[in-house]
This record gives structure tokens, C-alpha cells and sequence, in this order.
């Protein structure tokens, strides 16, 4: 059960339920209490007034939605709980007709399919689709109940009932009474549209990571696509631009343009508004509007997927897989949320790649809840921190994706992974890993560890790239390759795009561009510059209004915890890319609490000032680590600054402010 379920799982059964309410036998308005059962994610949602309280992963049919007698499938459609049975029974009572026969399931593997522990039966509200002759749901015995089948839930293979833990059902039949409605809702059946065919996908927001790589990889796997973002409207990412009408893609303005004959569905992420001219447009037309993870997850279904999720080192893991295998000569594709130096170097964005076999890596991003709709092969669990979404809400998710994994799970050693991990290959610095790293020695600039009797070097430095060398292990032993035939591929591995990259070095000072976002990954990329310079100047841009108002207090407290005393600071204004955000604080507010705590924190007005400001404060063996997400601009600021250190005015502000 998630306690509370993640928002978009109630907005996401608020509109299910408010669109069945147009259903005949539907009730006249929003019942105070529903249980809304998400055919399509495998969700159910216990609303209460409105509100998502509960939620739990479930199995509707193998068979599909539908009424008919005998069909073997989940009927659709309002029902009312008809009666409670077994609530005095213990957990793994088994049932048969709906009376417990004396028998408990304890565990063990069974081939049968047993109803057990709790039963709520359903009386259909709607005649002629899950009441009355032919398609009754009480007559058909459509039950919600507890499975032996467990690990199996997420997915549908009921043979009509709707599947829930033991654990899980024992919570339902708390919430539920008998007379309370539940909603049955179909999958959507708008089909998208074939991304290979002769129609083209408009994607809005062509510009971010997620998306670019979406667009590539439908047009390398033959597809059209056309895109149109605000950035390229301004004249900024001219070298992203052209790489993409380089591989075939329009690129239009964000005017709706790109909605005009021949389009056949406009792609979304959830950054995406509703007063967008494309989606305006889209819907005037009446064109599919697909958010980017369905788009993802048709992806990840029509291959043998690897997806990789946690809240951090994922496009890095990601990006390592995808090596692996490669060097080994599997011929993967990928689509990752970074640069690939490997793809990069052949004129692409580097962040999509279209193989020739049927694997796929892909990141399954947590932060906006769309890893639920994934149903990978290969499920690769990182870790669990706080990032964008607090922990009991993403653990949901992650539990989503291990019931959806079609073939195996790898799954880091930390103890709050602990309860994805049955059956999954561990992995991790601790003896309970299978994949486990010893010997671990972390230089300035790379590092070597040991998996059993395998030595492994790596060119990335930091302990937190030997945790993620250690999960791309497991992935691909997995998948069946060998220890030894991992090192080559690994030693080879040079990074990605804004993962402790280096900008350049000037004068005695290097300039380092990184991704760290959040506060475990901030504290990494400090650390990995601790090991290689004498002092360390943090330049830190906060994104969004809503996640840094959420990990402010883990901003203060990694920043004091840290940076050295002789260390420096220096934070932007929280970057704000549009939209209808609150903006009621300033990075300089953050700034005057990591200040008082001690640290040496300044605020910076301004990208020139900042400039001007580190040219002044550097010296000789210090590192400048320029950190923030979201903004591709970042990257042009860890140029600005090193082109100043380089400058001949530099050694005359350095002397000065050092005299002074």
C-alpha cells in the first residue's frame, strides 16, 4: 500500500472516474467513497471525499476487460460492494464458493491460482455490461481477493477476479463496506499511432533531454518527426537544433504550426501546459496528444528492455549498460536523459541510439511518476533518497515497476531497497550484495575495485561511479555476460554529458560541469572534487520554484556539511523556466542559512557578476564545480568562467584579491 499515494495517482483517478460517471447506471455524482481500479497501470486507488488515501498494485485479466460470461475477463464499469467475507480468517485462508475450506497458504510455490485471505464481492451497476443475463459480475463470481500469485501483480493475469497482496487486501477490506462503489476502468482504447508509419509525431518541448532522445529514436528506427520548443524560438541550442534537422527532424515554431496535415500525434512531457499553442492546436484537431512516457513505454514493451530507475546515477548507469554491451558486440539501442561522449562524437545529441538487436536501455524516470508505466525486461533499482517526490511516494512506484518487470530485477544492498529485493540480484559494497565491490581505491581521476575474482578500473572518479559501475554489472550479468567480458567495456568508459565533465583547465584552476540536483548528489560531486583539488569554489543554480522550495532544508544542510572551511560558495537564482509556479522565496534566502551556519556563501545577482567574482576568488590548485539541472545554459556558464581565468586580466584580479 502507498500511504499517501503518489498526486498523480489521485488526479489520474479522479478523471477516470469522472469520465465514467457519463456510463448509464453510473452514480449522479462522485461517490464520497471509490475504489478505483486502473486497468491500464494496474493501480487501485481508494479515494475518500475526493482524496487518494490508499493504494495498491493489483491483476485485472489476462484476457482483457469485459463482461460476457465465461470471456475470463475482469468486467468493466460501476459495482457496488455486495458483501465482506473473511474477516476474522487468517492471512492465506484459502476460499472456494467464497467459504474457507480449512487449508492456508504459507508461501510456497503453487501452479493453481487461489483466492485467499479476504474477499469482497461485486454486484455490477450497469445493465447489459456487468449486470443481468450473460454478464453478471456477482453471478460470474468477480471478486476483489488475495493471490499466491503475488509477484505477479502489476500486470494482468487474473482470470477475471481483481488480484490483490494478502497484505493489501487485509488494508482494502479496512477501507471498504459493504454498498461502497468501485470503478472499473478500461484501458484507454485510443491507440498510438505506429511511430514507424508514414504519419509524424510533433513533439512540443523538442529541446529537453527526454524528449530529443524520443524524437531520435523514432527516426532512426525509420519514423518522421517535427518538434518546436520555446528555447529554439529564441535563438538559443543553435548546435542541438542543428544536429536534429540534421537526422531529418522540422523543427517549427512553438506556435502550433506543427499540427498542420500529415501529423499524427503531438508528444508531450509533463512540463508541457495546457495553454501551449501545440496543444491548443492538437486538440482543435482533434490529433492524439501522447505524454512522453507512453511513448517511452510502447518502446520498452516492443523490445527487451532494460530500464534503469532511483533517484540518482541513473543516465550514468544507463549510459554504462549501454557500453557494456556494446563493447561486447550486442548491439544495443538507448535512450538516456545525458550525453554519450561515444554518440556525441559522431555529430548526434548523444543521447539516443537505435541498435540491431532487440535490447533497449532506458532510464525510468520517478520524478514526474511516469516509471509506473513501464513494463521492462530487466528492472535495475539504484537507490531511494530524497529528490523530487517524498520516499514512501517513489518506494510506490518502485514496487509499480518490480511487479511489471517481465524477467529479472537487480536491486541495490541499501536496507530501504529491501523490500523490492526477493529474488533480485543485489548488488552494492555490503555482504549481503551478489555483485559486491571490494578493494575499492578512488583517485582524482579514476578509480579500480574487485568483483570476486574480476579487477575492474574505471576513467570516472568518485565512489558514487563505483556504485553505479557496480549496478551495470549486475544489469548485464543478468542478462548473461561474464565478469571478465564487462572490464574492457568499463575501462573504456568515459562518462557523460555534465557528470563531473571537465570543462578545461587555466592557470592552475580546472572548471567542472555537473548534473547534481539534489542532496546526495550535490555531497557526491563535492566529495569527487575533494579528492583532486586543494579548494573547492560550489556554484550552485537551483531549478524550479516547487523543487527547491521541497529540498531546501537538504540544501542547507549538505552545503554546511560538505564544504571545507577555506571552501566557497556562490548560489544563482532559483532557474524558472516559465509557467504558473509560485515564486515567494530567493536562492538568496537559502544563501543567508547556509551563511549563518558558517560556511563562506555568497549570492550571485548575476551570471556576470558571478564570473567576474570567481575570476577574483580563484588561485592555483582550485576546482570550480558548476552544479544545477534543467538549464543547458549552465554549461555555457562553465565556459564564460573558464575563458576568464584564461584571460590576461585574470592574474591581475587573482593578485589583487589576494593581497587584499
Amino acid at each position: 500500500m502507498t500511504a499517501p499515494p503518489d498526486p498523480s495517482f489521485q488526479a489520474r483517478a479522479l478523471d477516470l472516474a469522472l469520465r465514467g460517471l457519463k456510463r448509464l447506471g453510473a452514480p449522479v455524482e462522485l461517490p464520497k467513497r471509490l475504489l478505483v481500479v486502473d486497468a491500464e497501470r494496474q493501480i487501485a486507488v481508494w479515494l475518500e471525499e475526493g482524496n487518494a488515501t490508499a493504494a495498491w498494485p493489483i491483476s485485472t485479466a489476462r484476457a482483457g476487460i469485459g463482461g460476457v460470461e465465461g470471456s475470463f475477463r475482469t468486467p468493466p464499469g460501476w459495482h457496488r460492494i455486495r458483501a465482506r467475507i473473511g474477516e476474522d480468517a487468517a492471512p492465506g485462508t484459502v476460499f472456494v464458493s467464497r467459504a474457507p475450506t480449512g487449508e492456508t497458504w504459507r508461501g510456497e510455490a503453487r501452479e493453481d491460482d487461489l483466492i485467499l485471505t479476504r474477499i469482497l464481492t461485486l454486484e455490477g451497476l450497469e445493465d447489459g455490461v456487468n449486470r443481468g443475463p450473460g454478464c453478471d459480475s456477482l453471478a460470474r463470481y468477480i471478486y476483489l481477493h488475495g493471490t499466491n500469485h503475488e509477484s505477479l501483480l502489476g500486470r494482468p493475469v487474473s482470470h477475471g477476479c481483481v488480484r490483490f497482496s494478502n497484505e493489501g487486501v487485509c488494508e482494502l477490506f479496512v477501507c471498504l463496506r459493504e454498498g461502497d462503489f468501485v470503478f472499473v476502468a478500461a484501458p484507454d482504447t485510443r491507440c498510438i499511432p505506429d511511430p514507424r508509419g508514414e504519419g509524424r509525431f510533433h513533439y512540443a518541448g523538442l529541446g529537453g533531454a527526454g524528449m530529443s532522445a524520443l524524437a531520435q529514436f523514432q527516426m532512426m528506427i525509420g519514423g518522421k518527426a517535427s518538434g518546436s520548443d520555446r528555447a529554439f524560438d529564441r535563438g538559443e541550442r543553435a548546435t542541438l537544433r542543428a544536429q536534429l534537422e540534421r537526422l531529418g527532424c522540422q523543427v517549427l515554431p512553438q506556435d502550433g504550426s506543427g499540427l498542420g496535415p500529415g501529423c499524427a500525434a503531438l508528444v508531450v512531457s509533463t512540463a508541457v501546459e495546457d495553454q501551449v499553442p501545440d496543444v491548443v492546436a492538437a486538440r482543435a484537431l482533434d490529433i492524439p496528444i501522447i505524454h512522453r512516457s507512453e511513448l517511452l513505454a510502447h518502446f520498452v514493451a516492443a523490445h527487451r528492455s532494460i530500464a534503469v530507475t532511483g533517484t540518482s546515477g541513473k543516465s550514468t548507469v544507463t549510459a554504462m549498460i549501454f557500453a557494456i554491451l556494446s563493447g561486447m558486440g550486442r548491439a544495443p539501442s538507448v535512450i538516456a536523459g545525458a550525453d554519450l561522449p561515444e554518440l556525441s562524437t559522431q555529430g548526434l545529441p548523444g543521447n539516443a541510439w537505435a541498435g540491431r538487436s532487440d535490447l533497449l536501455v532506458v532510464e525510468a524516470d520517478e520524478s514526474d511518476g511516469s516509471l509506473v508505466r513501464y513494463t521492462p525486461a530487466i528492472g535495475v533499482i539504484l537507490n531511494l533518497q530524497r529528490d523530487h517526490k517524498e520516499m514512501v511516494v517513489v518506494a510506490a512506484m518502485f514496487a509499480t515497476l518490480r511487479a511489471r518487470t517481465r524477467e529479472a530485477l537487480a536491486v541495490g544492498d541499501a536496507e530501504n531497497l529491501d523490500q523490492f529485493a526477493a529474488g533480485a540480484l543485489r548488488f552494492g559494497f555490503g555482504p549481503r550484495a551478489d555483485i559486491r565491490g571490494e578493494d575499492v581505491e578512488l583517485g582524482p581521476g579514476s578509480s579500480r575495485f574487485r568483483v570476486g575474482d574480476t579487477h575492474f578500473a574505471l576513467r570516472v572518479p568518485g565512489a558514487h561511479n563505483v556504485a553505479n559501475a557496480l549496478a551495470a554489472i549486475a544489469a548485464c550479468r543478468v542478462l548473461g555476460a561474464g565478469l571478465e567480458d564487462m572490464a574492457g567495456p568499463l575501462a573504456d568508459f568515459a562518462g557523460i554529458g555534465r557528470r563531473f565533465q571537465t570543462v578545461g583547465k587555466a592557470r592552475g584552476v580546472e572548471v567542472i560541469d555537473d548534473f547534481a540536483h539534489n542532496g546526495e548528489k550535490i555531497a557526491a560531486a563535492i566529495r569527487t572534487a575533494k579528492l583532486r583539488a586543494q579548494r573547492v569554489l560550489a556554484i550552485y543554480q537551483p531549478h524550479g520554484y516547487g523543487p527547491t522550495r521541497f529540498l531546501r532544508r537538504d540544501f542547507v544542510a549538505t552545503f554546511s556539511r560538505e564544504l571545507r572551511p577555506d571552501d566557497r560558495l556562490f548560489m544563482l537564482e532559483v532557474f524558472y523556466a516559465g509557467g504558473t509556479a509560485t515564486r515567494d522565496f530567493s536562492s538568496a534566502d537559502i544563501v543567508a542559512e547556509i551563511a549563518a551556519l558558517g560556511t563562506n556563501a555568497e549570492f550571485a545577482p548575476s551570471r556576470d557578476w558571478l564570473v567576474g567574482r570567481v575570476a577574483q576568488e580563484v588561485r592555483p590548485g582550485d576546482l570550480v564545480l558548476v552544479m544545477g539541472a534543467r538549464d543547458p545554459s549552465l554549461s555555457e556558464l562553465a565556459r564564460a568562467i573558464l575563458a576568464r581565468i584564461e584571460s590576461p586580466q585574470w592574474g591581475s584580479c587573482a593578485i589583487t584579491q589576494q593581497a587584499t
